[in-house]
């Protein structure tokens, strides 16, 4: 587990795609900036054509909210995966979603600042809460629990 500051790239692409399954064009999260044993911190920039925004509000290109949820997904799914606490042959995956709250419409060319905090493990599962921001702004802010599932 790398405890590196904010703004540094802690884990590249490829070095998330070591740690949870997801693949283009339905990975959410280009570079982590922060790990610890307890939080992650990620970044994901949407490029003005990214395939969503042809349509989803066509004129009026808005992030789905449940692709916003998905990147927060993501970024727990490495934070538990970083800690070696998913067994061999499983992957993380959601199971609940509480407390959703979004915020602020996410447009074409921004950058997700991603975090999650690992609020509790208890038996096999792990609660989480996490929020993505737009420059300082909450666009979503939920709590969710993830297990592990067999892979395959």
């Amino acid at each position: 587990m790398n405890d590196q500051g904010e703004g540094s790239v802690v884990l590249d692409r490829a070095a998330i795609e070591a740690l949870i399954p997801h693949r283009d064009p339905f990975l959410w999260l280009d570079e982590v900036v922060e790990l610890t044993a307890t939080t992650v911190r990620a970044n994901k920039r949407l490029p003005e054509d990214l395939a969503v925004f042809e349509g989803h509000y066509p004129g009026f290109a808005v992030l789905p909210g449940v692709l916003l949820c998905e990147a927060v997904f993501q970024a727990g799914a490495v934070l538990i995966a970083a800690a070696g606490d998913i067994p061999e042959g499983r992957v993380p995956v959601v199971t609940r979603q509480n407390e959703t709250r979004f915020r602020r419409m996410v447009r074409p060319g921004e950058t997700l600042a991603i975090e999650v905090t690992l609020d509790e493990t208890l038996g096999g599962a792990w609660f989480l809460s996490g929020k993505a921001s737009v420059d300082g702004q909450v666009a979503v802010r939920l709590q969710f629990a993830c297990t592990a599932a067999e892979a395959g």
